[in-house]
């Protein structure tokens, strides 16, 4: 590993448009709901694309964001997406450490562009790979209604993928494959990106980068054939090559094309995942790292949520769930990246990075977006680091 550690993430970077108190069981919001799964309607907790959706609702957006909205304007204009969300998340953790953090990615030539470079230089982060091209930013619209699940609260996503659509393997460089550690971090909005994973993950291994792949809903391939399981890339050589698989349930059983968490992990491990993390919103993280990873053995990781962020969010202490699995990504690439740091960490320990990544998850929920902006640096690992010692107590770490 290098002196100074390096860490080159590309993936799903844009603008989310937040609307918190958004009630899902609303007459108004109702019959835009999906009826069946890839048909363009609103699912909760997953995404859908813009034009799908018009397509399905036979009404332009903007049409219907007036009426689920009550005509208001957006909550919170932030910057989102699961590949530059846990990379921020991660240079905040990381702060003052010697770590390189850099981004891969592209945006359009308009406001919301300049939006994230803006955003990016106040988060000390490098824009220098990521440019401005055409005419159209990536973006989401995030409906959000805190009373979901018996209030643990859920969000619906609608995409536009706009200049996303081209950027491909050839805009990363030599540098990124040169990383200490590399992340593809929700491509399946990032098109090119995806198709390709296969043999991207296979350079980056070759050239001994430990790899990460985080996943998001993949609306391309659900509607493309709502049966079949998702691709990872050309074909499933894409897990041999994978250090660290981090995904949601019901992802999970998507490109397993499995039906219990059981039979994905299993499915992960016999493809030669070298380790895998299943998150499940309120309920136990559940996981393994296999005996030929660059992590410890862990035939069983069942982890559960912070006790005391859990405590905090049922008093009130809320702002909303959106950032939550991007922020726990974010929480355990910093940890792999300190242990790492540590001589003495190799094989590096995934239960330790899992308890920051559940408490950094945990701790979004305390602000609107998933994006933190601290007034001084190192601000937002002092807050988080009393969540981590309680819940080293809690689970007698």
């Amino acid at each position: 590993m290098s002196s100074n550690t390096r860490v080159s993430v590309t993936g799903c970077c844009l603008v989310d448009r937040l609307y918190r108190h958004i009630s899902f069981n609303d007459h108004e919001f109702i019959p835009y709901l999906s009826k069946k799964k890839g048909d363009g309607g609103l699912t909760p907790g997953q995404l859908v694309f813009k034009e799908e959706f018009e397509d399905y609702c036979k009404e332009k957006l903007d049409h219907v964001l007036k009426k689920i909205t009550k005509g208001k304007e957006p909550d919170k204009k932030n910057i989102g997406g699961p590949g530059i969300v846990p990379l921020i998340h991660a240079s905040q953790m990381l702060e003052s450490t010697g770590t390189e953090c850099r981004f891969y990615g592209r945006g359009g030539k308009d406001d919301d562009g300049k939006f994230i470079v803006s955003l990016l230089k106040q988060m000390n982060l490098s824009a220098d790979n990521y440019y401005l091209s055409g005419s159209t930013t990536p973006s989401t619209i995030v409906l959000s209604d805190p009373h979901y699940d018996k209030g643990h609260g859920e969000r619906i996503f609608i995409n536009s993928i706009g200049e996303a659509w081209n950027y491909s393997p050839d805009n990363l460089d030599d540098d990124f494959f040169s990383s200490d550690v590399v992340v593809f971090g929700g491509t399946a909005i990032v098109p090119a990106i995806h198709d390709n994973l296969t043999e991207l993950l296979i350079k980056a291994k070759s050239n001994n980068c430990l790899t990460i792949v985080n996943t998001v809903y993949d609306f391309r391939n659900e509607k493309k054939d709502p049966v079949k399981k998702w691709p990872l890339g050309k074909s499933d050589d894409s897990y041999e090559n994978t250090d660290l698989l981090i995904t949601d349930l019901e992802e999970a059983l998507r490109l397993s094309g499995k039906n219990s968490i059981q039979e994905a992990m299993n499915f992960f491990y016999e493809l030669g995942t070298g380790a895998v993390l299943i998150t499940n919103g309120p309920n136990n993280l559940r996981g393994f790292s296999s005996s030929n990873s660059v992590f410890l053995e862990k035939e069983e990781i069942n982890m559960p949520v912070s006790h005391a962020i859990s405590e905090e969010l049922r008093k009130g202490h809320s702002g909303d769930t959106t950032g939550c699995g991007d922020n726990f990504v974010g929480g355990v690439i910093a940890n792999i990246i300190s242990q790492i740091q540590k001589k003495d960490k190799i094989p590096l320990d995934l239960t330790e990075a899992c308890a920051w990544g559940i408490v950094s998850g945990g701790f979004s929920c305390f602000y609107m977006g998933g994006t933190f902006f601290e007034e001084k640096f190192g601000e937002k690992r002092e807050l988080i680091i009393p969540y981590y010692e309680k819940y080293l107590k809690q689970i007698r770490f």
